[in-house]
């Protein structure tokens, strides 16, 4: 049976109803378009990248997205072709992997400005979309044959920077994982431009946005390595756009020559990413 989105009808009431619920939610991580000219404020806005992405050909697989959030990747998918979309997340923010000095502050400020209802942006989502895509509560280290089965094309974006142990969690990709790994992950650019071969990554581990470590390109590379994938396809660093919700960006000079070096490398002014598209090994 196709995933495919199902049509939605687009009255003014229904498209009044919509906007309403898009401004009740507190905080839209993902810019999605859920119809025209109704989009929602997310912090970043991925549309941008996604036919630069590396997508093998999804038609009648089984893909999982794993740390969804609003959805992007897992409703990319789905409207790509899939055959069935899982796309997992925690259940509540405590659940994170907080840094010992931020685990009350971070928990507080994501309840802040987020809400304590995980999940609702996606829900919104998916029924403007018309989407079947299926939301399971469940970590990255949880991940297994049992707990989910197995996978055809799994995406994981930007999130291996907010675990403690993201070595442990590409294991538990490797073990659901039959056919194609894309792996989208912040990228150290300064560090990368500095250290090209060397495989480094930049400890954090004191953030209330809950970052542990950001790899240089060489890193996330060895990263998907060390876990067990063979990297079929890399492309050179893209910039993630940030969305119209995003807060201010902080000033000073580092941010700037940082925004600058983003904009000579990637031709962007957002987030500096790096991506691979990998299969698993053994």
């Amino acid at each position: 049976m196709s995933a495919a989105p199902r049509s939605r009808p687009q009255t003014d009431s229904w498209i009044h109803a919509l906007r309403v619920e898009i401004a009740e939610n507190p905080l839209w991580y993902h810019t999605l378009e859920l119809a025209p000219d109704v989009v929602t404020p997310g912090w970043f806005d991925l549309r941008g990248i996604a036919d630069r992405l590396p997508w093998p050909d999804l038609r009648g697989k089984r893909c999982l997205d794993i740390g969804t959030y609003d959805g992007f990747y897992a409703f990319e998918m789905e409207k790509r072709g899939a055959a069935e979309v899982i796309a997992t997340d925690l259940s509540d923010n405590s659940q994170w992997d907080w840094p010992f000095d931020a685990r009350a502050r971070g928990t507080e400020f994501l309840d802040q400005v987020a809400g304590p209802e995980k999940g609702l942006g996606f829900r919104i989502a998916k029924r403007a979309l018309g989407s079947v895509v299926e939301r399971r509560e469940l970590s990255v280290y949880d991940l297994s044959p049992a707990a989910v089965g197995q996978f055809d094309f799994v995406v994981c974006g930007a999130l291996l920077l907010h675990l403690r142990d993201p070595l442990r969690a590409l294991d538990a990709v490797h073990s659901i994982c039959t056919g194609e790994f894309m792996s989208v992950e912040q990228l150290d650019l300064p560090l990368s431009v500095r250290i090209r071969r060397t495989p480094v990554l930049r400890l954090d581990g004191s953030h209330h946005h809950g970052q542990w470590f950001i790899p240089n390109l060489a890193g996330h590379r060895r990263m998907l390595f060390s876990a067990g994938f063979d990297i079929d396809q890399t492309l050179r660093p893209l910039s993630v756009d940030y969305g119209a919700g995003h807060p201010e960006r902080p000033a000073g000079a580092r941010k700037i020559r940082e925004r600058l070096l983003t904009r000579i490398v990637t031709g962007g002014s957002g987030f500096a990413y790096s991506t691979a598209l990998c299969r698993p090994r053994g």
